[in-house]
């Protein structure tokens, strides 16, 4: 077996729950991080970053990327390469683009080829989902596409769910974090059976909205009652950006993972107006964003080698 010298792996970002979808269902996005791993034959560990927030991230044995490669060769119960990695980022820190997902799989598919790939994509998977604490993100990060996970008594089950061409997922990024840990603080330990109803009833209209594309039932299926209502007072202007989103023709908008990203469904023809919408809801309320119309990535995490 040739020894890879080096490899480069570009993961998607991802907007996981979709509204109803709490925690099992995330979608890749066309927005990237890219993650080169060079060999070092004098040993020891080299980390560059560069891109939107660079200087926020660690360079040191604590770097999320890096944590994932150790976790690979240590489930290996092998010693480690030395390592240079350098990160180009795209992805935006703690805004609910499952920026943390793109670590996690960058640095287990990047050990996984540079060890002879003696994993498996679903033994890649499962390290992921183990890191990461939960699938929504990064399993379509890996996979790419929309993705719907369930445990099994075998383990995880994973589900391609059709998107139709003409739904547009449009994201508003605010200028403020929010941490997933903060986000996940505010919500009840129990529920009522009538919102686990409502939640269940929802998702499933949720995943045939997709498939279809038909806005009545897309318009409804983004409602929720397991996170959004306790999350989005987290969230300043969601009221109002939520209102002009619909306004201007939107299915619905919900938060990207724990927030604050929000994210609009909306069809082609009305896409521009959308994003127009939001980009003027989130000014008037003094909150500088970012709103990008996007595509949902259907390759998942891809991978170039050198040497």
């Amino acid at each position: 077996m040739s020894v890879v010298s080096g490899v480069t792996v570009t993961i998607p970002a991802t907007t996981a729950n979709l509204g109803p979808g709490f925690d099992c269902i995330g979608a890749a996005l066309t927005l990237y991080n890219e993650f080169k791993f060079t060999r070092l034959e004098a040993g020891g560990l080299t980390i560059n970053v560069t891109g939107v927030e660079a200087e926020r991230v660690k360079t040191d044995e604590s770097n999320l990327v890096y944590e994932a490669f150790l976790k690979f060769y240590r489930h290996l119960e092998q010693t480690p390469p030395s390592v240079k990695i350098e990160i180009q980022l795209g992805v935006p820190l703690a805004r609910g683009l499952g920026s943390s997902a793109t670590a996690i799989v960058a640095g287990l598919v990047a050990a996984n080829q540079l060890a002879g790939a003696p994993l498996s994509q679903l033994q890649v998977m499962e390290l992921a989902i183990a890191m990461e604490g939960h699938p929504d993100n990064v399993v379509p990060a890996l996979l790419g596409g929309c993705r719907l996970a369930a445990t099994s008594d075998a383990g995880w089950e994973i589900c391609d769910v059709p998107w139709h061409k003409d739904v547009v997922p449009i994201v508003g990024i605010p200028d403020f974090e929010l941490s997933t840990k903060e986000a996940r603080r505010v919500l009840p330990t129990e529920v009522s059976r009538a919102d686990a109803i409502f939640n269940t009833a929802h998702l499933g209209l949720l995943l045939r909205g997709l498939e279809t594309g038909k806005g009545e039932w897309l318009r409804a299926a983004l409602q929720d009652r397991l996170h959004q209502p306790y999350r989005k007072a987290l969230i300043p202007g969601y009221d109002a950006v939520n209102a002009a989103a619909v306004a201007a023709g939107a299915y619905g908008m919900v938060i990207s993972g724990a927030g604050p990203t929000l994210l609009a469904l909306a069809d082609v023809g009305h896409s521009q107006a959308v994003e127009a919408a939001i980009a003027n809801a989130w000014h008037e309320a003094g909150i500088t964003a970012v709103v990008r119309s996007l595509s949902v990535d259907t390759q998942g995490a891809r991978t170039f080698h050198e040497g």
